[in-house]
């Protein structure tokens, strides 16, 4: 049999990369216009889509065919049509709308981290200040709280459902950089008998606070307000809970902080880490091991760990053992480790 010829050289990949801030401005756009919502009310053609969200008929059809092109939209004719991820995502009408994610994700600090990148690698870290966005009390993470809720929330549940938050046991929850609070907040909806400690810095936990009280948690929810590298914790804890927070640091700073979340527990107690998980290769899944760029432009040391480095950190830090889950619609992994 044959062997299949491989693709002839083609400068399309390159081109496409070059010229991908467009189809960030054309989804940035789209979002801010309600576009997804205005074609999901029923506006398909490029006249009524202008009408319904005051823009012209040209740059509608342009927006809606670039779209198209990268598999936003469907189209037949003059007629757009939602796919089935922009009807779940980015219809605001849809309880799974994440269209608010831009306003962190492409918040002017976030992504003013890739500018002069060539000088980013050779430092090997940001350049936006000492810390970049792990500096104390970074106003950003206030936006963070506020926007990434859509998107985690898979996660959130996932975490109170592996861990038996329903079981009603009387738990200790320590939920470390808390941020939008949905972590704990998520158990301790679940679990009428858990008491949730959240810690971070003041500003953001105004808006765990909101979050808490909305869930009809804020009598056991209790805030400890301060950087997660000095406040006192105390002890007795039955979680802890390190979201989405070691990939800001390096190894031997996971493993101090690892100590710490050890002290606090009680004995057989868990600690619970939600990550982007590369594979040994580090370059699959895409979106997890593609999260080391974002970590190498927006702070000084982090970086995306692989679950072998992670069981390492972990069994360094005193955890008698580490296991690792994959998350149903999500592209995070959790790692679940033993006092």
């Amino acid at each position: 049999m044959a062997a299949h010829a491989s693709a002839p050289p083609s400068p399309e990949r390159l081109f496409q990369a070059m010229s991908a801030y467009q189809t960030t401005a054309a989804i940035k756009a789209a979002i801010e216009l309600c576009l997804f919502t205005a074609i999901a009310e029923g506006a398909t053609n490029p006249v009524a889509i202008g009408a319904k969200v005051n823009g012209s008929p040209k740059g509608m059809r342009v927006l809606c065919d670039y779209l198209t092109i990268h598999g936003f939209l469907s189209k037949s004719g003059d007629q757009y049509a939602l796919t089935q991820d922009s009807a779940i995502f980015l219809n605001r009408h849809s309880p799974a709308y994440m269209g608010g994610v831009i306003d962190f994700l492409l918040h002017p600090h976030i992504t003013s981290s890739f500018d002069n990148f060539g000088d980013v690698v050779r430092k090997g870290g940001t350049l936006l200040s000492a810390q970049g966005t792990m500096d104390p009390d970074h106003p950003v993470w206030q936006r963070f709280a506020r926007a990434m809720v859509p998107m985690i929330m898979p996660s959130a549940e996932f975490i109170a459902e592996v861990t038996g938050a329903a079981k009603g046991e009387p738990w200790k929850v320590l939920d470390i950089a808390a941020g939008h609070g949905m972590f704990g907040i998520t158990i301790g909806r679940r679990n009428p008998n858990a008491q949730i400690h959240a810690c971070d810095w003041k500003a953001v936990l105004a808006v765990a606070e909101e979050h808490a009280k909305v869930a009809g948690v804020t009598d056991r929810y209790h805030l400890m307000p301060g950087s997660a590298f000095d406040v006192d914790y105390g002890s007795g804890y039955d979680l802890v809970l390190f979201t989405n927070f070691f990939h800001h640091f390096d190894p031997p700073a996971c493993e101090r902080f690892m100590r710490k979340g050890l002290d606090a527990l009680r004995p057989g107690g868990r600690a619970v880490t939600l990550e982007f998980i590369p594979n040994p290769d580090r370059v699959s899944p895409p979106i997890a091991a593609s999260f080391s760029m974002m970590m190498l432009g927006s702070v000084a040391d982090g970086d995306a760990y692989t679950f072998a480095e992670y069981q390492r950190m972990f069994a360094n830090a005193g955890y008698s053992s580490s296991e690792m889950l994959d998350i149903p619609m999500s592209p995070q992994r959790l790692v679940i480790s033993y006092k």
